[in-house]
């Protein structure tokens, strides 16, 4: 059975954030989309990546929490240090795990693609088995990146995207649906926005 890239939007909110960059040759194109992917796989400096005013910085853990310096690989988590306060089950931070890293070829119709999709998860740090995310475990978020022939596009995909309610602590839940709220209203598309332009820039 194929893995879906993207989920299937079914309840809460969703988001979709894309660039493309139409490349004057198809070495041109190949070229970008190998520069973009090196991108999207330095998780560490998306932050910079990122051309936004308002941004998120970007750790990449290993599946027990301890800070790496290498590509993304199944099970590893991104810890995020996202303005205002972090999340108290997080340890100060939002977690998500790596769900699929998906590499595709297509020769015969002159396409690459490769697709990293996270989903918020509990902090590998402690023995919280509450999720350390503003969204519940039903969102995901998606980043991918694509050649299809000369135009090499970067898109960020969220779908599901319900607040996080599951946490004994009222103050952790008053922030997760402030911090959901603001994201849903579209409050982070404009940093998807710029990490996708970073990633083609």
């Amino acid at each position: 059975m194929a893995i879906e890239i993207i989920p299937r939007q079914n309840d809460g909110g969703k988001s979709d954030n894309s660039y493309s960059v139409n490349c004057n040759s198809k070495p041109d194109a190949i070229d970008l989309y190998k520069r973009s992917v090196e991108k999207l796989l330095d998780v560490n400096n998306w932050e910079e990546i990122s051309k936004g005013i308002i941004k998120a910085a970007f750790n990449l853990c290993d599946k027990f929490g301890n800070e790496v310096d290498r590509p993304p690989q199944e099970e590893d988590y991104f810890k995020i240090d996202i303005p205002g306060p972090g999340s108290v089950n997080g340890e100060g931070y939002d977690w998500v795990q790596v769900e699929n890293i998906i590499t595709e070829n297509d020769p015969v119709n002159d396409t690459d693609q490769i697709s990293i999709k996270v989903r918020p998860a509990s902090c590998p740090l402690n023995s919280k088995e509450s999720i350390a995310h503003f969204f519940s475990d039903s969102s995901t978020s998606t980043f991918l990146i694509k050649r299809e022939k000369t135009v090499v596009t970067a898109e960020i995909h969220g779908r599901n995207e319900k607040p996080n309610h599951q946490s004994e602590n009222t103050v952790e839940v008053i922030r997760n649906k402030v911090a959901a709220t603001g994201a849903m209203l579209s409050f982070s598309d404009f940093q998807w926005k710029q990490l996708a332009i970073g990633f083609l820039s």
